[in-house]
């Protein structure tokens, strides 16, 4: 089915997406679905169905890589569950949303728009000065509810954790501190993984050319292979944030937003 390279690949890819699922409180489908649409096709799976199949993959290997990273943050008191709780009911609704629009799109505009949008947040967060660890939570309802919609919503989408869009919006609306935003994010990211996975289920349910071991869009041979890998390694990524100050994990994750959002641009938007 997948060559040994392949192997190989998807083994240091997933080892490296559980670190930045750790460090960065993502889930990691940002370099695994990349990894997945060039390896998908040497294996002959059908295409009209790779782009989905990576998509809901990605989300099925999100869900195991997501507990791990939120449990060790948890352990070092950086989840705030009653903000993951409000974040989550406004996920729910994103998520249904974001899938169902996949389900009949490309997304190529949409991808390249999003990339533009994560190069202007990641300069703003590295230019200006980091909030101040100390400020006062904005408790209120609506603003949790929103952000969750737009992070379900682009986690669904994208087949990703949505965490490149939940930390900063956490830290600039919520007043959370960039550990506190990290470690809520991995709560909420095992929420959306959970609804994307089962709506990228239900979307691809009896597809004509679904592969072997596959359930709707989610192929559960390359999430068990990949899955032990990134839970393993995200706790190496808790580990690195949990040593890193509030200002340089911040600089840190605004370069990762921009090389994304660049990478998104530069894929989707340009000839």
């Amino acid at each position: 089915m997948f060559t040994a390279p392949a192997l190989i690949l998807f083994l240091i890819l997933g080892a490296l997406a559980g670190i930045l699922a750790g460090l960065f409180g993502i889930g990691g489908g940002i370099i695994l679905i990349p990894c997945f649409l060039w390896a998908f096709p040497l294996a002959h799976f059908s295409p009209e169905i790779i782009v989905h199949t990576a998509f809901g993959t990605s989300l099925a290997i999100i869900i195991p890589t997501a507990i791990s990273s939120a449990w060790g943050h948890r352990k070092r008191g950086n989840v705030d569950f009653h903000i993951a709780g409000r974040l989550a009911i406004g996920s729910i609704i994103g998520v249904i949303l974001g899938s169902t629009l996949a389900a009949g799109l490309s997304g190529d505009l949409l991808k390249g728009l999003m990339g533009m949008m994560q190069i202007g947040i990641g300069l703003r967060m590295f230019f200006q000065p980091p909030p101040p660890e100390g400020r006062q939570r904005c408790d209120t309802l609506s603003p949790a509810l929103f952000i969750g919609l737009v992070v379900g919503t682009f986690s669904a989408f994208f087949g990703v954790g949505g965490g490149i869009i939940a930390v900063p919006l956490m830290v600039y609306f919520l007043g959370q501190s960039m550990h506190q935003a990290v470690g809520t994010s991995s709560a909420l990211m095992v929420i959306s993984a959970i609804f994307g996975t089962a709506s990228y289920i239900y979307h691809g349910w009896g597809h004509p050319g679904l592969p072997l071991y596959s359930l709707g869009y989610v192929n559960f041979l390359v999430a068990l292979l990949i899955a032990p890998l990134t839970v393993l390694f995200a706790r190496v990524g808790v580990k690195i944030a949990s040593h890193t100050t509030h200002k340089g994990l911040f600089k840190a994750f605004a370069l990762f937003i921009v090389f994304i959002g660049l990478n998104m641009v530069i894929k989707n938007l340009l000839p």
